[in-house]
């Protein structure tokens, strides 16, 4: 191995094919180090995101092992349960994943070689300490990447209200700080946010990198989509929400916007604990314009988040601080515009405002997301405009080689 070359291994809840957000994430990071000639060897999950089940032809194993040209990848069990809801379920689900995925990352590359380091990807938060334990037993370092902050998201949506649940997650949030080597958060925001639950001695561990978009991937399309013939939709205008339909997302305002303007079609596409009283919502109202919709192979993504004219990007009041809606750069990559709800000064606020690519409104104000709504429907040219000024500001800030060298950097500089 040449001095530069590393040997890493690399924990995360999702890889393609299965096709998480954070899936697409770290993917892409793997083979832009594999192609930066590093060696890497990925223990993940079953793919499991799209039904919240193993995906047919993967189940029967409790791991499965393939060979790659630049190392290896190592599916384990998720344990997933049969609903999002059951907090409790889902998390001991995390901590026996966290563990299995700790087993096979003593032997991923083959044990007992050392190797230069560990990625780590939260959530779950669990991987934390897998890292930890797999570096002690390995060598190197351990690099942690956190792409929302738990658990504070939980307890400002009262997911979690439980004291004793709230107060052993913030300390293992803690712990898992400390043990690394490094953090990596993907805003300015984030970084604060854990700065501020550190001792300074920690503070120069923390590292911000943000996420990147496959600019190759995704790309400009027509509106008028075979996606958007699916769903039954004419030549609307058409206002998009493409991600997880969560509660720590403010979509009661969508289906305000909705009921405000009935002629213009609003799309909900993907899933989440909220989605089904949406939906009730939709239906007791008798809203005949919001179209629910389920997730969509990842190499669909570019024509779905061309079928939307407008794009939202809805996050509850206090949740900017930790967690950033990585959609938004894809978003920008399909060249369409955004009208952001999210607190105002933070990485999306900034972002577009930078960009010129949309509008920013405060969190949970329906008038004013409406109005943004209206500013955007009532202009065309407009859209157009804050479509192809997004695609520019992407392509030229979010780059996935350069998101690589980056992490890379942090190993080779801790050699």
């Amino acid at each position: 191995m040449s001095v530069n070359k590393l040997r890493l291994v690399v924990l995360c809840p999702h890889f393609a094919p299965d096709m998480a957000p954070t899936g697409a994430v770290m993917t892409r990071i793997v083979y832009e180090l594999a192609e930066l000639g590093h060696e890497l060897h990925v223990v993940t999950s079953l793919p499991w995101y799209r039904e919240h089940a193993i995906e047919s032809g993967w189940g029967g194993k409790l791991w499965r092992v393939e060979h790659t040209t630049w190392g290896s990848i190592t599916r384990v069990h998720p344990f997933p349960g049969k609903t999002k809801r059951n907090l409790l379920r889902r998390a001991f689900g995390f901590v026996l994943f966290s563990a299995v995925v700790g087993l096979r990352s003593l032997i991923a590359g083959g044990f007992p070689r050392r190797i230069d380091g560990v990625l780590a990807m939260s959530p779950p938060l669990t991987l934390g300490l897998t890292g930890w334990f797999t570096k002690l037993l390995r060598g190197g370092m351990l690099v942690f990447n956190i792409q929302d902050i738990f658990p504070d998201a939980a307890a400002q949506t009262g997911a979690i209200t439980n004291k004793q649940i709230l107060s052993a997650a913030r300390w293992l949030e803690r712990v898992s700080y400390e043990r690394s080597d490094a953090v990596v958060l993907l805003s300015d925001d984030l970084e604060r946010n854990v700065a501020a639950k550190l001792s300074t001695k920690f503070h120069n561990r923390l590292h911000v990198i943000p996420n990147f978009v496959d600019t190759s991937a995704i790309v400009p399309g027509d509106r008028m989509t075979s996606y958007r013939r699916e769903l039954g939709l004419d030549h609307r205008v058409v206002v998009m929400y493409a991600g997880n339909v969560g509660f720590s997302q403010s979509l009661g305002l969508v289906i305000a916007a909705a009921r405000a303007m009935p002629e213009i079609a609003f799309v909900i596409n993907g899933d989440g604990a909220a989605r089904s009283s949406l939906q009730d919502d939709v239906k007791n109202n008798n809203i005949d314009n919001v179209y629910f919709a389920d997730y969509q192979p990842i190499e669909r993504l570019s024509e779905v988040l061309a079928s939307g004219d407008i794009h939202v990007v809805p996050l509850k009041t206090g949740l900017a601080s930790v967690s950033v809606p990585s959609k938004m750069y894809s978003i920008l990559a399909a060249g369409r515009p955004v009208v952001a709800a999210i607190d105002p000064a933070t990485e999306i606020p900034r972002t577009l405002a930078a960009s010129g690519a949309g509008l920013a409104v405060v969190p949970d104000n329906e008038d004013a997301f409406i109005s943004a709504l209206q500013i955007l429907i009532s202009d065309g040219p407009r859209r157009i405009e804050m479509g192809a000024l997004g695609r520019a500001w992407v392509e030229q800030h979010a780059s996935a080689a350069a998101v690589a060298k980056r992490y890379e950097a942090i190993y080779l500089n801790n050699r």
